[in-house]
């Protein structure tokens, strides 16, 4: 069983943690992908179809393992309820700048380091764990944010450069479709792009995230260097293992 309070140390350290996407809103989904043995796992309240309860609920379901929520946007209501609910973390999309990427970092962290709103969530029990969390929240708590645009590249070097970004996770397909080359993450327009940020990452001592469909599409990204590791998805696993038995069956 996974340590939910090491999360953030260990994306800062560099370890190499393996997770995969939950886009189906069901405790169930969670609490058997825990039971795999990832050591975290990526909750999508971008495009999955989650409230904050529901989310809640995954977290729940998930734990000790942690989890990490993908929230729409990079604005404080989303961000505070991800991180009330008990978060490991979030994982920002669509980080353009260095201005908007010290937004969302102040957003994560409470005063005085950040402008994070204090109220009473399951994040520290209730209240019960209140003085220990609010001691310690700061530290504990993973910003990832998403490099998946022509700007984010461009602004790249900036953004690493901020104190409190613990890693930055290429979104491969968005990054394509920004460069115009939707879906194809192997163009050579894609790949130096890819390349300019793993270069301002290193640069800067900050660990890099990349998310693919299978484990072919991400194992060349863990030789580069790439240390939050995103495969497969939920709706893709059961996808392919229900096809995979159909066509068995009928032989």
């Amino acid at each position: 069983m996974k340590e939910t309070q090491n999360f953030a140390q260990r994306v800062r350290s560099g370890d190499v943690l393996f997770g995969t996407l939950v886009s189906l809103p069901s405790p169930e989904v969670c609490e058997l992908l825990a039971n795999v043995g990832y050591d975290w796992l990526f909750i999508d309240a971008e495009h999955g179809a989650f409230n904050p309860q529901q989310a809640q609920s995954m977290l729940q379901a998930a734990a000790p393992t942690p989890c990490v929520i993908r929230v729409p946007e990079g604005e404080s209501v989303w961000i505070k309820k991800a991180l009330d609910i008990g978060a490991a973390g979030v994982i920002v999309p669509q980080v353009h700048n260095s201005a908007q990427a010290s937004k969302i970092i102040k957003h994560c962290k409470y005063a005085p380091s950040g402008d994070r709103g204090i109220g009473i969530g399951r994040a520290h029990q209730y209240g019960i764990d209140f003085e220990r969390y609010l001691e310690h929240a700061n530290n504990e708590t993973a910003v990832i944010l998403q490099a998946e645009s022509s700007s984010a590249v461009e602004h790249i070097d900036d953004i690493v450069s901020l104190k409190g970004v613990d890693a930055i996770l290429i979104g491969p397909y968005d990054l394509s479709a920004s460069l115009g080359m939707p879906g194809d993450i192997n163009h050579p327009l894609v790949q130096s792009a890819i390349d300019t940020i793993i270069k301002a990452c290193q640069k800067a001592k900050v660990s890099m995230g990349f998310f693919g469909v299978s484990a072919e599409a991400v194992l060349p990204y863990k030789e580069r260097g790439f240390t939050l590791l995103t495969t497969g998805v939920d709706t893709t696993f059961l996808i392919k293992s229900a096809s995979e038995t159909l066509k068995d069956i009928r032989g």
